[in-house]
């Protein structure tokens, strides 16, 4: 029994010490527990608290971490995450938040710039996220040909915009298209900034964009072309009384462009005048030499100011005053550049008041006259105009008969026309008193010749007023080659030459050192004309791919040769892929010769880089004037039939009789008109005319004098040649 009682003991303190044990454990896990979830929700809250997210609220159950509360909107419910994951591990993270508003958030503006050049096509932008970068470029350097790719792009992960995807599309095919261009793409709109070879390429390029835009993309287009050559570079501003405008205007860049326009607006210009951009002025300081005339002008109130290349004509009616008009002609050739020159004009009252007998003549550098102004009558005119045909390429006439036109005016008109035929452009006035002719011409000696030619055609006392340059370019003894012999030099060579590509790059291969060496030559005398490099593969290839490769082998080509010295400012590249084959494609061999770059001239008219030297001038008379009385202009209408006064026909020389004056008719073929049968041929009427001024015998009966003939004779008699 006392055995049994202590066994009983023994259990029960045994029993009694465990349940103690087992307490202590227990209330040392629940301690550690609290303590754990205190200091859990102590430091999530603590982060929360600092990351500025006091609206969420934190519970703890053992490890687990529960985050509830209103979040203002999901990215606010996505940083309390993130500062929670900051102080306790993210898997014991329970996120039992809510979002305030379901609204969607707006996605950044994706706008991607691709900007192409002859060194290769650079990304810049924002894309979604989503967006197969790598085959973007994989795609541009299959359809392009070009030699780099640099992907700057950067990505943004939202939704994909609407229209996105059939811009960027499009905005590849652009690319395929134009060569150097800057091509902005944006959901549904595609905007192309690019550079034409020429004005036909740029309506090209405009055309196919437009075909090949899909309908639900919206297209801009900003694409330029190199400016026209203008020849000659003119400008004409007048003042009269349907007000000031410009009959025509030039202008070598915008900045002069502006001046040019802005002057003539405060010349009284109304409107919006218009002015061509375009090559060929004679000098960088057109704007300045166009901007003083023009002010000259408008100083006058009234006139005419002409600018064609260097020569400058400045006119003005009879009632402006002489003091003032000397005054302001003195002015502008003073402010003009050193490579422009002046003729100043002011018309007489008499002629203001019987209208001002003359003959004006232009002539292109086409060989193109125009002519327009007073002859003797019809047969006259006609004579002129045989005269004109048989020299010129193209005539125009605007001719009226004036029986008061001054004796010898058709000699003086014809003398006229032989001395422009000297020239390669230019114009000649013809009045009673003066022939002024100003050009260009070919012949460094052509001032001193048609001096000489005008003296012996109208002897002596006429006087003359030549205002001429010299162009080397168009010098016959240089034997200098045109554009169409400096485009089959070029051509030749590369035929011959061992310049070469890599297989499907522009990069050339070889030494291209003695082919370039030899370009050099030929370019030394062509760098002043338009040329174009074009570029030509086979068909090898898709279509897209084969035009930019071809064009920036052009480049390659144009590249090189600047890079050796050659004047390439004039020079153009363009690539026209298979679409040009000279042979057929289905052998190696008609592939190869597919496979080239050739020349092309954009036009015949050079495009001066340097201007040309100042005119040539020379005024005087034909002769010194005899002693004796001055010499008297004969009587109007003298010298104009038998009821003239003049008993024999033809024209009345400075000595022996009479020359006559051919007239046109079956007989007479234009093309075989020459200047001695002007003076040699019997005229038909037998109608004499008088040279302007005749040196008179001393039995010879003199006309009655008439209004203007004491001005004449003194101006004769004051001439004393040559300057």
């Amino acid at each position: 029994m006392a055995q049994s009682r202590r066994r009983f003991s023994t259990a029960l303190a045994s029993l009694i010490v465990l349940s103690g044990a087992a307490g202590l454990c227990w209330w040392g896990a629940d301690s550690a527990a609290s303590f754990i979830e205190q200091r859990s929700r102590e430091d999530v809250s603590l982060a929360l608290a600092t990351g500025g997210q006091d609206w969420a609220e934190v519970e703890t159950d053992g490890l687990r971490v529960y985050l509830r509360g209103t979040a203002p909107n999901e990215v606010q419910r996505f940083r309390a995450m993130t500062q929670a994951a900051s102080a306790v591990d993210a898997s014991r993270i329970v996120d039992e938040m809510t979002v305030a508003s379901a609204e969607a958030l707006r996605p950044p503006d994706f706008k991607i710039e691709l900007l192409r050049d002859g060194d290769g096509i650079s990304l810049i932008g924002l894309v979604p996220a989503t967006t197969d970068r790598a085959d973007l470029v994989r795609v541009l350097k299959s359809e392009t040909a070009a030699p780099k790719i640099t992907d700057m792009l950067e990505a943004a992960d939202y939704a994909v915009p609407e229209g996105w995807d059939a811009a960027m599309r499009f905005g590849l095919v652009a690319a395929q298209q134009a060569g150097r261009a800057k091509i902005s793409i944006a959901p549904g709109r595609v905007h192309v900034t690019a550079i034409a070879d020429s004005r036909a390429e740029k309506g090209r390029l405009e055309t196919d964009l437009k075909r090949m835009r899909p309908a639900e993309v919206t297209l801009k287009t900003d694409i330029s072309a190199p400016r026209p050559v203008i020849a000659p570079f003119t400008l004409r501003f007048l003042i009269d009384a349907e007000g000031a405008r410009f009959d025509a205007c030039a202008a070598d860049n915008d900045a002069g462009r502006t001046r040019i326009l802005d002057a003539a607006v405060r010349a009284g210009a109304t409107g919006k005048p218009g002015c061509t951009l375009g090559l060929g002025a004679p000098a960088a300081e057109w704007a300045d030499a166009a901007v003083a005339s023009i002010e000259a002008v408008a100083e006058l109130g009234a006139g005419t100011v002409t600018l064609s290349d260097a020569d400058i004509a400045l006119s003005a009616p009879a009632e402006v005053d002489q003091a003032q008009f000397d005054e302001v002609a003195g002015r502008l050739e003073s402010r003009l550049p050193r490579v422009f020159s002046l003729q100043a004009r002011k018309d007489r009252p008499e002629e203001a008041d019987q209208g001002r007998p003359e003959f004006v003549a232009s002539l292109a550098g086409d060989r193109a006259l125009s002519m327009r102004g007073r002859i003797t009558d019809a047969r006259m005119r006609q004579a002129v105009d045989s005269f004109a045909r048989s020299r010129f390429r193209q005539v125009q006439g605007a001719l009226r008969s004036d029986s008061e036109v001054p004796g010898g005016w058709t000699v003086r008109v014809i003398a006229a026309l032989e001395a422009m035929d000297g020239l390669a452009s230019g114009t000649a006035e013809v009045t009673p008193d003066l022939i002024r002719l100003s050009g260009l011409s070919g012949d460094p000696d052509a001032t001193e010749r048609i001096a000489a030619t005008l003296a012996e055609r109208l002897g002596p006392g006429a006087r003359y007023d030549l205002s001429l340059r010299y162009d080397r370019r168009l010098d016959p003894a240089l034997d200098l080659p045109d554009g169409e012999e400096c485009v089959r030099q070029l051509n030749i060579i590369l035929s011959e030459s061992e310049i070469g590509f890599e297989p499907s790059k522009s990069t050339i291969a070889g030494d291209p050192g003695p082919t370039l060496a030899r370009m050099a030559e030929v370019m030394a005398e062509c760098a002043e004309f338009q040329l174009e490099a074009g570029g030509h593969t086979d068909s090898q290839g898709s279509e897209g791919f084969n035009a930019d490769l071809s064009r920036a082998r052009a480049q390659a080509l144009v590249a090189a040769m600047t890079e050796a010295g050659i004047d390439t400012a004039n020079t153009s590249a363009r690539g026209y892929g298979e679409s040009q084959p000279i042979a057929a494609n289905d052998t190696e061999a008609g592939r190869e010769e597919n496979r080239r770059i050739e020349f092309r001239l954009l036009s015949e008219r050079p495009v001066r880089n340097t201007p040309l030297a100042a005119p040539v001038t020379l005024s005087g008379t034909t002769t010194s004037e005899p002693e004796g009385p001055a010499p008297r202009a004969p009587e109007a209408g003298a010298g104009h039939g038998a009821e003239g006064g003049a008993a024999a026909g033809g024209v009345e020389g400075p000595e022996g009789p009479p020359m006559p004056v051919p007239l046109a008719g079956p007989a007479m073929a234009p093309a075989t008109v020459g200047v001695s049968e002007v003076f040699e041929t019997l005229d038909e009427r037998e109608e004499k005319i008088r040279l302007p001024v005749q040196t008179p015998d001393e039995n010879t009966p003199r006309p009655s004098p008439r209004p203007g003939d004491a001005e004449a004779a003194a101006q004769a008699e004051g001439a004393t040649g040559s300057e």
